[in-house]
């Protein structure tokens, strides 16, 4: 589905965009497209204050509001449930409102994880979602929050993996254990699709500029297993580590992860206008822009 008018947003509100891994990408790739961006943190508004979210929507008057917030931390969900939904699920619903009366465009990031990685096949937007995880379902809470309202300027992207400039990820901490280790064990029978913040930043702006809107998927290309991304971002750095493959039984944790979600992006690709570049491309740029590692 698209928009009538194919244009880009002319003053754009990135919630998390002050300090967001996420939410920084999508300030800098909304400005580097033209857009009058105005990043924003919950030091600057209150997101569950309705009084104090309209008044800040007063002031700087938006015409498309980005959504960069989210509760992320998968194994301490489980543990915070409430926290989870407040974050995943209450906040989605509420910005929802906010863009439904003011006729705002709403861009909304949800996850894999609302997949239980049984297909055996990459994942299509329209297939089923079963999470397996307190996140994963709070995630889904949340797209089936913005999908109840009337919404024509809705954009629900899944992605997955993600790592990128500006704070502590997967493939940061894999090299800050392997500077100081010989050896790393990590998961090998879990796949997905890694994907870089600043890639998935300038498709969505691709997205909105032509207009897409529903719920689609928004990775990088490819696939990979948490060992494949860990051994070569080691490799790539020089490192002299061994990553060796164990299974998701060698490394319990206290949520259950889905074995396989690797999301399909055929839908995603024509209305985009490219084919978004494999994950080791990306990891290179990630790697050779934001060092994390001195070797």
């Amino acid at each position: 589905m698209s928009l009538p008018v194919m244009k880009l947003p002319t003053k754009a509100l990135v919630l998390g965009g002050a300090n967001g891994m996420l939410g920084r990408a999508m300030v800098s790739a909304l400005r580097e497209a033209g857009v009058d961006t105005l990043a924003a943190s919950s030091a600057d508004v209150d997101y569950f204050d309705a009084d104090d979210l309209d008044d800040f929507l007063d002031e700087h008057e938006p015409d498309c509001l980005v959504n960069a917030v989210a509760y992320t931390q998968v194994d301490q969900a489980e543990d915070q449930p409430e926290e989870a939904y407040r974050l995943n699920a209450s906040l989605p619903a509420l910005l929802g409102v906010a863009a439904e009366e003011r006729g705002l465009r709403l861009v909304h990031f949800s996850t894999d994880f609302v997949f239980d990685g049984k297909k055996g096949a990459p994942y299509l937007p329209t297939d089923e979602p079963n999470p397996l995880s307190v996140y994963g379902a709070s995630k889904l809470a949340g797209e089936q929050s913005l999908q109840a309202l009337d919404l024509p300027g809705l954009l629900v992207l899944r992605t997955a993996w993600l790592f990128g400039p500006g704070k502590t990820n997967f493939v940061r901490r894999i090299l800050e254990l392997a500077a100081e280790r010989k050896e790393l064990k990590v998961v090998a029978d879990q796949f997905g699709s890694p994907t870089l913040t600043t890639d998935l930043a300038r498709l969505t702006v691709a997205l909105l500029k032509n207009g897409a809107t529903g719920l689609l998927h928004a990775v990088n290309s490819g696939q990979a297993s948490w060992h494949e991304l860990a051994a070569e971002a080691v490799r790539l750095a020089g490192l002299d580590c061994r990553v060796l493959p164990i299974p998701t039984s060698g490394y319990p944790t206290r949520a259950v992860r889905p074995a396989n979600s690797v999301l399909d992006m055929k839908d995603t690709v024509p209305l985009a206008g490219y084919t978004p570049r494999h994950w080791r491309e990306a990891l290179v740029e990630y790697m050779e822009s934001f060092p994390t590692v001195t070797v």
